[in-house]
């Protein structure tokens, strides 16, 4: 799948994060279309005691999943300081912060993707952050690639979507199947579908010669 991905260095957590405070939009869980955590929250004013350890230990993971999806370093970090403070204020166990997380991350990720008031700053973003190319023609060409396979990741029906993000951000098939709720053996061919999705998809809103 040919979406930007960055690494992401040590992280330092932004102090909105590790104090509560902000305005985090909610993020989605496995399975839901509508983009709101069900996993039960303490309370707006309550910050998990185990949250620092859960950021630094996640938050590699967490941006290059949004940055999977988004194609901008920046955005992703807005994704990750967004899924965070949701989970901060959550009950979530400390064993299943990561894969809930990486969700999140995703679903995010996409509802940012979708909303067409971030689409023009996203794509400004990402063509900003590429490499320098010695030909011009060929960056402009990779550019609107990257731009239409995005587009296209964004037509997707949602698990479809963040399967196929959730595998190609590294996730094994076991932790993509416990993520979305999925059986082991059906991960692959949920992966393949939403490949052949995107595939269409592309082919579908292929620019014209």
């Amino acid at each position: 799948m040919d979406v930007v991905g960055h690494g992401a260095g040590a992280p330092v957590a932004p102090p909105a994060v590790l104090s509560g405070e902000g305005h985090g939009a909610p993020v989605g869980r496995a399975g839901r279309e509508d983009g709101v955590v069900g996993s039960g929250r303490p309370g707006r004013g309550v910050v998990r005691a185990d949250l620092e350890q859960v950021f630094r230990a996640a938050y590699p993971r967490v941006v290059a999943v949004a940055a999977r999806v988004l194609g901008s370093r920046d955005e992703a970090e807005d994704v990750a300081q967004e899924v965070f403070l949701a989970f901060g204020r959550s009950s979530v166990p400390a064993g299943e912060a990561l894969r809930w997380l990486s969700v999140a991350a995703a679903h995010t990720a996409l509802n940012h993707l979708r909303s067409s008031r971030r689409r023009a700053s996203r794509e400004e973003a990402a063509d900003g952050g590429d490499a320098v190319c010695p030909d011009v023609a060929d960056a402009v060409v990779t550019r609107e690639e990257r731009r239409r396979v995005r587009a296209a990741l964004a037509r997707l029906p949602r698990k479809q979507a963040v399967a196929l993000v959730l595998r190609h951000s590294g996730l094994s098939y076991a932790e993509v199947a416990a993520a979305l709720d999925l059986s082991p053996g059906s991960v692959g061919t949920t992966v393949r579908r939403a490949e052949s999705a995107l595939r269409k998809e592309l082919n579908r809103h292929a620019p014209s010669d």
